[in-house]
């Protein structure tokens, strides 16, 4: 990695910063970044854990081996909806999110029950689905 050798250089990366940032909360897309992980619109007939991070975000690569085993162990009991909100911010906008990782639980008809920011592992997801009355033991 190459050393910042200015402070122009500081001025330059806190300023790209600074825009990105801006095109993230304006709801602009940014060219190239069009890609959403796994997101379907939820169906409302089993409750859901939408996770709202970026594919290059390190907690959100952190979580997505996590949720990838969620889906796969609880299909049919709840429903798990990834949206990257750096490839499209529009699901960000929809749901209030300020930080990623941001996991929603909603009910079967799609009522927010519970909102978490951060790195939530499988086992506090589960006591969550199971503090929300939501028993999925196998």
């Amino acid at each position: 990695m190459e050393k910042i050798k200015s402070w122009r250089d500081i001025r330059v990366v806190f300023l790209f910063t600074l825009l990105m940032t801006g095109v993230v909360l304006s709801g602009h897309s940014i060219p190239g970044k069009a890609e959403i992980a796994y997101a379907e619109e939820p169906s409302r007939s089993i409750p859901v854990l939408v996770d709202l991070g970026a594919g290059k975000c390190i907690p959100c690569k952190q979580m997505k081996p996590i949720l990838e085993e969620l889906e796969t162990e609880y299909v049919g009991r709840f429903e798990v909806v990834f949206y990257d909100v750096w490839g499209d911010p529009k699901p960000a906008h929809e749901y209030g999110i300020h930080a990623i990782p941001t996991q929603i639980f909603l009910d079967e008809e799609g009522k927010e029950l519970f909102r978490h920011v951060g790195f939530f592992s499988k086992e506090d997801i589960l006591r969550t689905w199971n503090e929300l009355g939501y028993n999925f033991d196998k």
